[in-house]
């Protein structure tokens, strides 16, 4: 196959979760989207393992809620640090009130299949080597087996990963701090029975988790020695050995179907935009991976990205500056608080003092609220324009009465334009989004105009005097 001078209005590089989403983002909204990914096949192992509830708002809205497995394990609960007492879920604002069990490579299962529905192109074993950009465009030089080749677009989406190759060719920072520390992650079957869980220890902790089929996921991080320099892959007898260090046994592991090691690197990219170039995913940010939230808050960067690349291809292309301004503070948060999780790991009389009173603490609901909404990012709210204090929150769902039968605010959005709600009788004009009218039990407020991402972007005031016409301007003009 002769792929010379390809073209596409975006290329997506990196064919995760992430790059999935925001390809099929951009289709929605007519775009035409080439994906481009270094391996030949996707990856058969997985490092995340849920779904949380901002997530499933998002994948609801978008129709993508019902393609999750219908039997996948539901968490109605989650843990800060790995503290005695569980953060609960069931007041958190969201339509999903829990986490999703299902592993990552499952969830790109999906998403591909997603992609390739809407008209996507997939190219694996592709890898994009350089770039050059002008004021039009960027092209891409990718080496593949056939051969090397260009791609030209409009834009290009750096989606791959932390060790992004595209942010290093952008010539994109990466700062940060390094951990001290790392952790081996070992998909194994095991000959003792463990205590599943997080055991934190004098030496360091170790997570297990039931994956199925007989395998545990172990997960030992030691604090008694530095990492080894250098990234040599792990081997069975090392993860033996770092469990003995922190167990005193290393439960018979054994036949490892997956090993790898996880660096504790907190990092944010210095920009998120070059020029026609930006980043989403790992390759903005990683953190410790404590809490299964990076995925999470990757999904809600390419939520935010699509529909302003959309308005970007259209001539907005000053949105695109706005894409870095909401969701660097989202990363920001993430980092911050598995900085914090991490250091309540750590062996030490201090620790110990320290676990035990913000345990006490999760027995208060509003900390106990407070630390879950943190970690599942579920009260997230973009700093927009507008006096209405609903401006910038999200709004999971909410169930309508439109032209006499029911529907929901989630359904609204599964074209990806965006959605004025009008609960009142006085017309509202807005050009560029769909205007429905629809009655509900309690309006949040007279009107609302919803982004294709699920955030208001602006409200009515009590007398439902005000228009639209300033965020509609800003947002969809």
């Amino acid at each position: 196959m002769n792929f010379e001078n390809s073209h596409s209005d975006v290329l997506v590089v990196g064919a995760g979760p992430v790059g999935l989403l925001l390809a099929a983002e951009l289709r929605l909204g007519g775009a035409s989207v080439l994906i481009l990914d270094r391996l030949t096949e996707p990856s058969a192992f997985s490092k995340a393992f849920g779904l949380g509830g901002r997530t499933l708002d998002l994948f609801d809205q978008r129709g993508l809620l019902d393609r999750l497995p219908a039997d996948a394990h539901r968490w109605q609960a989650g843990h800060f640090g790995g503290l005695p007492t569980w953060l609960t879920y069931d007041r958190l604002p969201t339509a999903h009130p829990y986490a999703v069990r299902i592993a990552q490579h499952e969830t790109e299962r999906i998403l591909a299949e997603h992609v390739t529905e809407l008209g996507c192109e997939l190219r694996r074993g592709h890898e994009v080597t350089a770039l050059h950009q002008d004021p039009d465009g960027v092209t891409a030089t990718v080496d593949s087996p056939q051969g090397t080749y260009t791609v030209r677009s409009a834009y290009l989406a750096g989606c791959d990963g932390g060790r992004s190759t595209i942010r290093k060719l952008a010539g994109i920072d990466f700062p940060g701090s390094t951990g001290e520390t790392a952790s081996l992650l070992g998909d194994v079957v095991l000959t003792e029975e463990p205590r599943t869980g997080l055991t934190r220890t004098g030496t360091g902790t170790v997570f297990v988790g039931p994956l199925g089929d007989g395998l545990h996921r172990v997960v030992p991080t030691r604090f008694d020695q530095p990492p080894p320099e250098g990234d040599a892959e792990p081997t069975l007898d090392e993860l033996r050995e770092a469990l003995r260090a922190v167990l005193g046994t290393d439960l018979g592991a054994h036949s490892p179907r997956w090993l790898s090691r996880l660096r504790h690197n907190s990092r944010i990219a210095a920009t998120y935009r070059s020029g026609r170039v930006l980043l989403a995913g790992d390759a903005a940010h990683v953190h410790a991976p404590i809490g299964g939230q990076g995925l999470n808050l990757g999904f809600g960067d390419a939520l935010n990205l699509g529909w302003k690349l959309l308005a970007a291809l259209r001539g907005r292309d000053d949105l695109l500056d706005t894409y870095e301004q909401e969701r660097r503070p989202a990363a920001a948060s993430v980092l911050a608080n598995t900085r914090a999780q991490f250091a309540l790991n750590r062996p030490g009389e201090q620790v110990s003092a320290l676990r035990d009173l913000l345990d006490s603490l999760l027995d208060i609901p509003e900390v106990n609220d407070r630390l879950a909404a943190i970690t599942t990012s579920t009260t997230l709210s973009y700093d927009l324009p507008g006096e209405h204090p609903l401006t910038g929150t999200f709004l999971a769902d909410l169930p309508l009465e439109v032209d006499g039968r029911p529907t929901r605010l989630a359904e609204l959005l599964r074209t990806g334009q965006g959605v004025l709600l009008n609960f009142t009788d006085k017309p509202i004009e807005a050009e560029g989004v769909p205007v429905v009218v629809a009655k509900t039990g309690q309006p949040p407020a007279p009107a609302l105009l919803i982004r294709p991402d699920g955030h208001i972007a602006w409200a009515a005031g009590p007398e439902g005097t005000d228009g639209p016409g300033e965020a509609m301007q800003r947002w969809f003009s």
